[in-house]
Formats: structure tokens, C-alpha cells, sequence
């Protein structure tokens, strides 16, 4: 048995105690899965706006690829493509929302400088194509970081609701049930002194 069930004061106390911890638990982990709920929300609704951005941005940049592949020529538009630079101008650092951590990419564009390519030897359609893909690199990085927080925070908040499940249907409950079970002992305790003591008090008036 364990001996903090035994029917005392002490015990009582430390039963309450624990009880009210349990319940300012359960408090903050509401308030904790709330709060990342709202911010999932908002996540989701960048991301969508992201993604339909992406969607038109690619639709234009492949339409000015195509017009470049005809007019330049589908090899020479490859050899142009090999021309550009890796990008190496990601940063990628790391935030806390409630104590989930979720990506913070940061991304510096690079200053405005000359193509490398000639431009008496191409066309505006190249151009064209190159800025509008640029731009979906930007809201790719972008997408990526807003949806892997989405995905960190879900797994947050699935942690954070289990853990206040197990709050509300377990320990609370349970101290809950002993504080009740050991305050009616104490009642009965005293119940019984009290009877015990004028039992004893008539007798010795006798």
C-alpha cells in the first residue's frame, strides 16, 4: 500500500498540494495547445496564400522558358543555365513557439547584378524566365520553412494533448478520489473521538 494514502493530515496536505498542481498543469496545457493551434492555423493559411503564389509564378516562368528554348534554342538556353551561380545564400537558424522548436530560414537576396549571360546574343523571353523562376526559388524557401513549422507544431500539439489528456482523466481524478477518501476518513476519525470522549466523560460523571 502506499504509505501517502494513509488517512492523515500530512497526507491530506500533500495530496491537495499535488492536486492543485495537477490542475494548474492541466491549465497551462491548455492554454500551451491553444495557443499553438492558433498558430498552425495561421501557417496554414501563408501557406496556401504561398503555394497559389507559386503555382502562378511557375505557370509564367515555364510559358517564358518555352518562348526562350524557341527563339534561342533549347541547347543554348542549357548551356546558359549551367552559367548560373549555386545558391548559397540560405541561413537556416531555428525559433521556439511554447517550447516547439520550428525552423527560421533566412533567406538574403543577392544585390542586383549583370546576367552571365551576353545580352546581344539573347532575348527578353530569357530574362524574363530567369526573374520569374528566381521568384519561385523565394517563395519555395519560403513554403518550405512554413510548412515544416506546420508539421512541428501538429506534432506539438498532438504531444501537448496527450500529455493534458492524462492530466484530466488520470491524476486529476485520482487525487481527486484520494483527497475525498482520505478527508472522510478523517471525518470518520473524529466522529468516532468525538463519541469515544463523551462516552468517557459520562462514565466518569457516573
Amino acid at each position: 500500500m502506499n504509505p501517502n494514502t494513509f488517512p492523515t493530515k500530512g497526507n491530506l496536505i500533500l495530496a491537495k498540494n499535488s492536486l492543485a498542481l495537477a490542475s494548474q498543469g492541466y491549465e497551462l496545457m491548455d492554454k500551451k495547445r491553444n495557443i499553438l493551434i492558433r498558430e498552425l492555423f495561421d501557417l496554414i493559411d501563408q501557406a496556401k496564400e504561398i503555394q497559389s503564389e507559386i503555382d502562378e509564378t511557375y505557370a509564367a516562368a515555364y510559358k517564358a522558358l518555352q518562348r526562350a528554348n524557341i527563339e534561342l534554342g533549347i541547347n543554348y538556353v542549357e548551356e546558359i543555365g549551367k552559367s548560373i551561380p549555386v545558391e548559397n545564400s540560405v541561413e537556416i537558424k531555428a525559433r521556439s513557439i511554447m517550447g516547439t522548436e520550428i525552423p527560421l530560414v533566412r533567406y538574403v537576396k543577392p544585390e542586383q547584378k549583370l546576367p552571365s549571360y551576353a545580352f546581344y546574343s539573347t532575348r527578353e523571353s530569357l530574362d524574363q524566365a530567369i526573374e520569374a523562376f528566381n521568384r519561385v526559388k523565394e517563395l519555395t524557401i519560403r513554403l518550405a520553412m512554413v510548412e515544416t513549422s506546420a508539421y512541428r507544431l501538429a506534432a506539438g500539439i498532438k504531444k501537448t494533448q496527450k500529455r493534458a489528456n492524462a492530466l484530466k482523466n488520470i491524476t486529476i481524478p485520482m487525487y481527486t478520489a484520494l483527497v475525498r477518501d482520505i478527508s472522510n476518513s478523517l471525518e470518520e476519525k473524529d466522529r468516532e473521538e468525538f463519541t469515544r470522549l463523551k462516552v468517557i466523560k459520562r462514565t466518569k460523571s457516573k
